[in-house]
Order: C-alpha cells, then structure tokens, then sequence
C-alpha cells in the first residue's frame, strides 16, 4: 500500500496537485511568522530561536528573492500538472514533465529556503539553481507536447475556436503561454547570472523614485511584470477548459488571449530598450488578454444560471431564481468572480495610479507609493492563489456542505482581505496622515482577519486530504484507480485526458 500511495501522490495528477499545495501551506504558515504582526506579537524571535533561522538585515532582499522564487516555482509545477492533465498529450510525454518538474521545484524550494534562511552553504545555491534548471526543462517538454499543429489535436467540433485547418486556437494559446513564460524566464536568468557583477540583490518597489535604472534593473522589473502575468493566463485558460468555454465567445476570446499574450510579452521584455514606450504596449496586450477573460466570465456565468435553472425544471427562471443559480456553487462561481474582483482591486487600481502617477501618487512621500506597488503585487498573486484553490477544491472532489463551507469563507474572507488591503493602498486620497490611523487600524485587522480564515480553511481541507491519505481504501485508492495508475501502465502512445475534460479533437474522442 505504501507503494500505491507513492504512485498517487507523485504520479497521479491529483497527488502531484496535493503535494505542491502541501510544500507551499508549509512554507506559507511557516515563513509568515516573519511578517510585520507576528514581530510586534514576538512570534517572529520565537520562530527564528527554534528553527535557528539566520536572519542578517543586510540580506534581506536577496532572502525575499529567494523565497518568492520558491513558492512562483511550485505555482507554475501546479499549473504544469493541471495542463498536463486536461489536455490529451501521450503519456510518455505526461510522465517526463511532470517527473521532471517535481524534482525541480523540491530542489528549487529545498535548497532555496536552506541557502538562505539557514545559513550560506553554496552547494545548496547550486542545487537551488540545479532545481531552477530543471523545471526550465520540464517547460521545454511542455512546449514540445503542446504543439498544436498535429493533426491528432486538430479540432473536430466547429463549437471551438479553430483554424480553417482545424488548428485548436486554444491548444495554440496554451503553446503561446508556454513559449512566453521561457524566454521570460530566460529574460530573468540572464540578469541573475550578473549577480556580484554589475548587479546586486534589489526589490523592484525599492526603484520606484529612481529617475535613472540600469539595464539589469529594468530587465528583472520586467520579468516580474510578465512572469506573474503569464501565470494569469495560464490559470484563465486552465479555468476555460473546465467550464468547457465554447461558441462564439470562445472564438473571439482565444485569438485575444493569444495576441494579447504575444504583446504583453514583447512589451515587457521592451521595457530593458524602451522604458517608457513599453508601458503603452503592456497596457494594449492587457486589453485583449482582460476581454478575453471577460468573455469566459460571460459564458461561465449564462452556463452557471442555465445548467442551475435546469436542475430545479425552471425554463426561464426570474432574477432571483437566476441569483441562486449562480450562486448555487461557490466553487465554480468563485473562480470566475475572482477574475472579475481583480479588476477592482488590481487592474482598474493600476490603470489609475498610472494615468495619475505625476499628478497624484509622485507628490506623495516615496513610502506610500511603494505601499501601493508592493500591495499591487500581492493582492494579484494571492487571487490567482485562491483561483486555484477553486479549482483543486473540486478536482479533489469536496462535495456538500463542506464545498458549500469550503467554497464561501474562501471567497468572502478573502474578497475581504484583499479588499482591505486596496484600501490601506490608497487611503491618502481621502485620509491626511494625521488622521489616518483608524483607518490604518481598522484595514489592518479586516487584512489579518480575513487572511487567517483563509489559511485556516485551507488547513482543514489539507487535514481532510492528510487524514484519507492514511486510510487503506480512501478517496486516493479511487483517485489513483481513475486515472489507470492502480494497475499496469497505460500504452505510451495513448492521448488520454485523466481529469476528464471536453473531448475537442478526434484523438480525445477515440481514446
């Protein structure tokens, strides 16, 4: 049995998914005892007495570096493991990537957190680099398995966005994503190996009033830019598929995605030549991919009121049948709702600070500029967290009042936080520093509130999946028997789909 559940959580894709959102609880509940609360409370010295952290002032931008490069690695293996799993590619291919980017990100995060919180052992800065090499790797055979102009991924349902070929425009999407996030990534490693050479550790929020940055400063400004991008689109193309976005919306949305995915990319790698310039290419690619995103929200939305109304017998229900319909589940809904929560407290908040950055935001002091980027950034990168939560919630099969629990303290805890943190982020334009402090006070605790009931809702799904792990006939067994890993290998030129996605090409269909 022990063998069984190693295959289910390092072969399977349910497994795979539970391990990497395991590694990056641990790190998240362990390294959060750093933050700014936890240091007024004393928590932080008594974490860093018991685990022996090394906590020098001088490096702690090289610390976050790496820290935030542990947990970005361990969020695309997931999305890697995702895509891997809802499109048909042969196993031999399934099985390389995933293997091979497992390994990657445990050392990238092993030998990161080791080197740098634990001591400077250099062996460990190399196995961290080794790591990183490898999961750049996993993303070449990702690349490869994605190409969509094989004729066995051709489109046979003219429902999809397709070529007059019969190309798959979201197959195509999903290639351009991939071929994106490499040479981005290329676009950071370069800079990196300037490293004590011309170039030394910095955050980008630290640059903000420089008026002159080097081309190494404005190459990795550039690459945070479009690395937390892509991993956007990544996870809005992974939530299509689940919700099987088709029809005309499809059609006009993944040729946006795709085009809007090229100019983002070459705006933000511009930026190194054409500082300036760069920002109006970033920002028109961001309208094509954010209606693109507009559209699978439309979609996801009529199908969630429809197939509601349907389960009830309503043919046409009213406003408040249809609310319901929606609402019916959090799961569902809240990934999509979280697309549309973003713009109101990331894009339409970046957009604004942009238009009115010389005007408004340059004649404040330089630290609530930073407060503004730094949470710009965070709130960003933790929706795109809870989105994939969502997902895995269901993809883990919660069901019940447990999902109805699961799905809404996610949601309105988290809605709330980051909410929250919008309103710390701009509370100069309508608060003076002298009388800001209730504000400050009561943002704080509705951020810290909202956090924690998330981190603990989590903490129990975790514990539920722990706890069954440990059975001998658990939900793995069936988990691990769904995608054929409980008995013989499957034929390695099989183009199976294990997590059950819309069969679109005639090779899906047949297997």
């Amino acid at each position: 049995m022990l063998t069984k559940r190693f295959h289910f959580l390092f072969q399977s894709t349910k497994g795979l998914v539970l391990v990497a959102v395991a590694m990056i609880s641990l790190v998240t509940a362990l390294w959060g005892m750093l933050s700014g609360p936890m240091v007024e409370w004393g928590v932080t010295d008594a974490i860093v007495n018991l685990t022996g952290m090394d906590l020098v002032p001088a490096e702690r931008e090289g610390r976050i570096i790496l820290l935030y490069h542990t947990i970005a690695v361990t969020v695309v293996a997931i999305e890697v493991y995702l895509i891997t799993g809802i499109l048909p590619m042969r196993d031999h291919e399934r099985t390389m990537i995933n293997g091979t980017i497992t390994v990657g990100y445990l050392t990238t995060m092993i030998f990161g957190l080791w080197f740098g919180y634990f001591g400077h052992n250099f062996v460990f800065h190399g196995l961290y680099l080794f790591g990183l090499s490898l999961v750049f790797f996993a993303g070449i055979l990702l690349t490869i398995a994605l190409w969509p102009f094989r004729k066995e991924y051709y489109v046979k349902d003219p429902a999809y966005a397709h070529t007059r070929r019969g190309v798959d425009l979201e197959r195509l999407a999903f290639f351009t994503m991939a071929v994106a996030t490499l040479g981005s990534a290329l676009f950071g490693a370069v800079t990196g190996s300037f490293w004590g050479s011309g170039h030394e550790a910095f955050l980008a929020e630290d640059l903000i009033r420089e008026p002159h940055k080097t081309t190494l400063q404005l190459a990795i400004i550039g690459h945070l830019h479009i690395m937390l991008t892509l991993i956007g689109v990544a996870i809005a193309l992974i939530i299509g598929r689940w919700f099987d976005f088709k029809g005309p919306l499809h059609k006009i949305a993944m040729p946006f995605m795709i085009i809007g995915t090229l100019i983002i990319t070459f705006g933000a790698w511009a930026v190194v030549p054409f500082e300036t310039i760069a920002h109006y290419i970033i920002y028109g690619g961001s309208v094509l991919v954010l209606l693109s995103g507009l559209f699978l929200v439309i979609f996801a939305w009529r199908k969630l009121i429809r197939d509601g109304l349907a389960e009830k017998g309503i043919e046409k229900g009213n406003f408040v049948q249809g609310l319901k319909a929606l609402l019916r589940d959090p799961l569902r809904f809240g990934s999509t709702w979280q697309m549309v929560f973003m713009n109101f407290n990331v894009s339409f908040v970046g957009i604004f600070v942009a238009v009115k950055l010389d005007e408004i935001f340059r004649v404040w002091p330089a630290r609530e500029e930073r407060i503004i980027l730094t949470g710009h950034w965070h709130v960003l990168s933790a929706i795109i967290a809870t989105i994939i939560l969502f997902y895995y919630a269901d993809l883990a099969g919660l069901k019940g009042r447990a999902r109805q629990i699961f799905g809404w303290v996610l949601i309105i805890a988290s809605d709330v936080a980051f909410g929250a943190a919008t309103v710390f982020e701009m509370k100069r334009l309508f608060v003076s520093e002298a009388e800001q402090q209730p504000i400050v006070n009561m943002t704080m605790l509705l951020i810290e509130i909202g956090l924690a009931l998330v981190l603990i809702i989590l903490a129990v799904f975790m514990v539920w999946r722990l706890v069954d792990l440990f059975k001998r006939k658990g939900r793995w067994t069936a988990e691990l028997a769904e995608e054929g890993l409980d008995t013989l290998p499957k034929s390695p030129i099989s183009l199976t789909t294990p997590l059950g996605s819309n069969p679109k090409s005639e090779a899906e269909v047949q297997s």
